[in-house]
């Protein structure tokens, strides 16, 4: 049968491919509320219920609301007094704002290389990088996987170096036990439209650190400091100071709007997280089996997985006897699932979206521009990753019944057949 690329018939059409954002009668109610109310800004009723709720489903004790997982990072940064001459270490594979949030508080990204099994940081290159510049790690938990988090954590530990988690893509993934953005000094999230939880837009901090806390709300609340420790008590701007020990800062608050929304799909949540794992490891069963196709490697000390895209790796010189490029595999399963499969994240030594010498703000001195001049690093594991082994989709196909894992069982074993066709 001829492959849906080059004109045959399609596994799966389009039509079938599951809706995000998914949200029901709670958000309706509470966002019809918020409308009644008046109360349309930050620190309101429902933002108090969702930061209780979400420190409480971290594990943390306190939680922040923020404008987006962007700015989450740099307030992390800025609350941790991290700035010009200060060096932070992340991974080359990863959205370019984790890196673009290091130069937005004048510090230099140091980028280092991933582990090809998981294409999460490599806890070595990690070790290697630090130097007496270095005042923080930034881990990304990425995709399905997360780092090796105890190495990481000792490696930071020995060296008294704060680790901030990304975990834009891991809301409610665990490792041993312990839930990402509860394994660091801070943790940051993203409620941008595509995420596991999402507003649309917004961004979450968790940390377990009381003056830390106090920082951050400061830094979002153009420079305010609260005048209660328990976030879950703050309830307008009264209750913040105007005078005295202040920060400078700007405006990165959220709506009430934007709680509600968080506040309904929290509700759901678990569940979406128990189905995307047990299609993931269907999915994973499928890949065994075929030659030149292997999943994303499952360390058993991360013990809950939350994807945000399904990622496998793939290898052109054995798929199907050779000789298939990984461009035109990716175009053949998107063709036959009706969904998009795409490489994983440029690297960040050339990524389109990451260019520091482009802005005139972070030429600070001659010096500074040679540093964060990006193709100064070697990242050789994330530049194969992306040109010759990833293959990821979004996590809304882990969303479907059975019938989704059957067809990308079909559309390989399709592929795999016909394999002439993209020679």
């Amino acid at each position: 049968m001829k492959l849906a690329c080059n004109g045959g018939p399609a596994i799966r059409t389009p039509d079938k491919a599951a809706t995000w954002p998914i949200w029901g009668d709670a958000e309706r109610k509470y966002l019809n509320d918020v409308l009644e109310s008046g109360v349309w800004s930050y620190n309101g009723p429902f933002e108090k219920r969702m930061l209780g709720a979400w420190k409480a489903y971290v594990g943390t004790e306190h939680a922040l609301a923020v404008a987006n997982g962007t700015v989450s990072l740099q307030l992390a940064l800025e609350a941790l007094d991290i700035g010009w001459g200060d060096e932070v270490i992340l991974p080359g594979v990863t959205w370019q704002a984790t890196a673009a949030c290091v130069l937005d508080v004048n510090a230099v990204p140091v980028l280092v290389d991933v582990e090809p099994d998981t294409w999460c940081i490599d806890p070595a290159k990690v070790e290697a990088a630090i130097t007496d510049k270095t005042k923080a790690i930034i881990v990304v938990h990425l995709y399905g996987n997360m780092p090796d988090m105890d190495r990481i954590s000792a490696i930071a530990r020995d060296r008294s170096i704060p680790v901030i988690e990304d975990c834009a893509h891991q809301h409610g993934a665990e490792w041993r036990g312990k839930r990402a953005g509860n394994l660091g000094t801070v943790g940051s999230f993203s409620l941008q439209l595509s995420k596991v939880l999402t507003a649309g837009e917004g961004g979450l901090l968790t940390t377990n650190d009381a003056d830390l806390w106090t920082r951050l709300d400061a830094l979002r609340n153009c420079g305010r400091r609260p005048v209660v420790d328990d976030p879950d008590e703050t309830k307008g701007a009264g209750a913040y100071k105007t005078e005295g020990d202040l920060v400078q800062s700007g405006n990165y608050r959220i709506t009430e709007f934007q709680a509600a929304v968080v506040l309904g799909a929290l509700d759901r949540i678990d569940d979406q997280i128990v189905l995307r794992e047990r299609n993931g490891r269907a999915m994973d069963r499928v890949l065994d089996g075929v030659g030149g196709l292997e999943p994303m490697k499952r360390d058993e000390r991360q013990t809950r997985r939350s994807y945000f895209n399904y990622a496998f790796r793939f290898d052109g010189d054995t798929f199907a006897g050779g000789g298939v490029s990984i461009d035109r595999f990716r175009t053949a399963l998107s063709a036959e699932l009706g969904v998009e499969f795409d490489p994983c994240y440029e690297p960040l030594n050339d990524c389109t979206l990451y260019r520091p010498l482009t802005k005139q703000r972070y030429r600070i001195s001659d010096e500074h521009v040679r540093a964060i001049d990006p193709s100064r690093f070697s990242l050789p594991v994330s530049e194969r990753t992306y040109a010759q082994t990833s293959v990821t989709t979004h996590h809304s196909f882990l969303m479907g019944d059975e019938s989704s894992v059957e067809d990308f069982s079909a559309a390989i074993e399709k592929i795999a057949a016909n394999a002439d066709e993209l020679r």
